[in-house]
């Protein structure tokens, strides 16, 4: 994707304001060193992985280089809720890999809606509930026994609406987490965000197994937003304090028992030390985006680079009634909806994808990372494509290839008795790269140090492309030894490659000293580079 390059320089100078050391990580967290990367100093990377999703490690692109979106594929249903406890209403779905076992987390609910456009959402109650996994790519729905369904306990509910303190609770709207602080309780080794029905706010629950909860405290420790979508909450490993993000309305007020929104659905977000006290409260800015309704946030740190932060937004679109709205998938249960409120019927919602260093300014891209696709039942619809949070590694279905990340999408969302999860694949780092055509280009980095002796990349290359690098001083003066002509080319499609050059990979003589990257690629794609020992 190629940036107006006004638009660049501010990234470079606001990323620079905000606190680049605080960005990277430890080695730059004293306000000294901050000072120093914000006049220019070399950023000390170490030996972490650093992905090209944004600007932050590159100081320029030439040639036919520019940054590309990278989408999807595709998979399996991998799970269908049409449980009497669940149905068409069902989502918010949280993911995450426990040992060897996966987790997942989900509304469930049941949207009817009936030719005179009547909507009934009273079938049951919002529940949250559990499924479980060995590989992350077949689900199942154990038989818990902890709560009652119409006289039987034969279910997979886990929260169902409860009081904690002077709050009722709405497990409808639940974000779970493994919680990856030392310092947690045994007790509180999972945690969840779940939204207040009364009074207004998000409410703080525990769970020594993550099936049994309770709350942390007697009332909502958020209080002022919106809260209709799935708010969330995580432990931050680089940083060491909770992050939390929920919705908002860009404008509206909030007099503790109503609600009255106005301006764009948006994000923000606070941290907190203990969970239950939020501080430092700011709405979530962009890089170069413009303001659009964003339902969902899905921002979590990235887990093969956790200084990086990842989110999966759900971007919502009113396009009402048209040509093109009138041939899509379902139009009788389109005009239903729409008898109902006209959004219901002609809104469209899709999947995007944004990164952030520091957790509230985010270079969000404006192209859909997950469109609805193929014209099919259950989708084109509003509810489709909400991404699960957050992404998992599985095993690829190629024999002898390496792992892939799944994500999962939500589709046939009210439209009939149930709704559906879908799986989805991704390379590893695979969301953004630096790509170039046959006729060439190049990426130099900014001036960095690192730690470590061998160059590692993911890459991908045509049986005709390579990629070739070459390592420079601070000052871009090509090092003996490590010149582009001392590079053979590279080329394959690789998770993890070591460069080398005439002398062979070891660059342990230039660890700790300020250097630059030059990569020359042809039909190439760079995804991430990392030194290791």
């Amino acid at each position: 994707m190629n940036q107006d390059k006004i638009t660049r320089r501010e990234w470079l100078r606001t990323s620079a304001a905000a606190g680049i050391a605080a960005l990277c990580g430890p080695e730059l967290s004293s306000p000294t060193r901050a000072a120093e990367s914000k006049a220019g100093a070399a950023i000390n990377i170490g030996s972490r992985r650093e992905l090209f999703v944004d600007d932050f490690l590159i100081q320029k692109l030439a040639g036919k280089a520019e940054f590309q979106l990278h989408h999807p594929e595709p998979r399996e249903i991998a799970l269908v809720h049409d449980a009497p406890w669940e149905g068409s209403g069902s989502g918010y779905h949280s993911v995450f890999q426990d040992g060897k076992l996966y987790r997942m987390y989900y509304k469930a609910w049941h949207l009817d809606v009936q030719p005179p456009g009547k909507v009934n959402t009273g079938s049951h109650p919002l529940f949250c509930c559990y499924a479980e996994s060995d590989d992350g790519i077949h689900w199942r729905k154990p038989e818990l026994g902890l709560h009652e369904f119409k006289g039987s306990k034969k279910n997979n509910i886990v929260m169902v609406p409860s009081k904690a303190g002077s709050a009722t609770s709405d497990p409808g709207h639940p974000a779970v987490f493994k919680d990856e602080n030392p310092d947690a309780p045994a007790d509180a080794r999972y945690k969840a965000i779940i939204r207040s029905a009364k009074p207004h706010g998000l409410l703080a629950f525990k769970s020594p197994d993550g099936l049994r909860w309770t709350p942390m405290s007697d009332g909502p420790v958020i209080t002022k937003g919106a809260f209709d979508s799935q708010n969330l909450a995580f432990f931050d490993p680089v940083r060491g304090e909770y992050r939390a993000y929920w919705r908002i309305f860009t404008a509206g007020v909030a007099d503790g028992k109503t609600w009255k929104p106005s301006g764009v659905r948006a994000i923000r977000t606070a941290t907190s030390k203990d969970f239950l006290n939020w501080d430092q409260q700011a709405d979530v800015k962009y890089v170069d985006s413009p303001p659009e309704h964003l339902y969902t946030n899905q921002i979590k740190p990235y887990h093969r680079a956790p200084h990086i932060f990842i989110g999966f937004p759900t971007r919502y679109i009113e396009r009402g009634w048209s040509d093109s709205m009138k041939a899509l998938p379902e139009l009788e249960h389109r005009e239903w909806r729409a008898k109902a409120s006209l959004r219901y019927g002609t809104a469209i919602t899709e999947g995007l994808m944004m990164t952030s260093r520091d957790g509230v300014k985010f270079k969000r891209w404006n192209e859909a990372f997950l469109r609805p696709g193929v014209e099919r039942p259950g989708t084109w619809n509003y509810g489709h494509q909400y991404i699960g949070w957050h992404i998992v590694e599985t095993k690829s279905a190629l024999a002898g290839a390496p792992n892939e990340l799944s994500l999962y999408a939500g589709e046939s969302y009210w439209t009939g008795n149930s709704s559906e999860l879908r799986r989805y694949t991704l390379r590893l780092d695979g969301f953004v790269s630096v790509s170039a055509p046959m006729s060439g280009g190049e990426l130099v980095t900014k001036p960095f140090k690192f730690t470590g002796s061998k160059l590692t990349l993911n890459f991908a290359t045509s049986a005709a492309g390579d990629v070739r690098v070459e390592i420079q001083d601070a000052s871009g003066k090509p090092l003996p030894g490590f010149k582009l002509d001392d590079c053979p080319p590279i080329f394959g499609d690789a998770i993890e490659r070591t460069v080398t050059w005439k002398n062979g990979g070891d660059a342990s003589s230039l660890a700790g000293k300020p250097v630059r990257l030059r990569f020359v690629l042809k039909d190439a794609d760079l995804f991430s580079m990392k030194f290791n020992p």
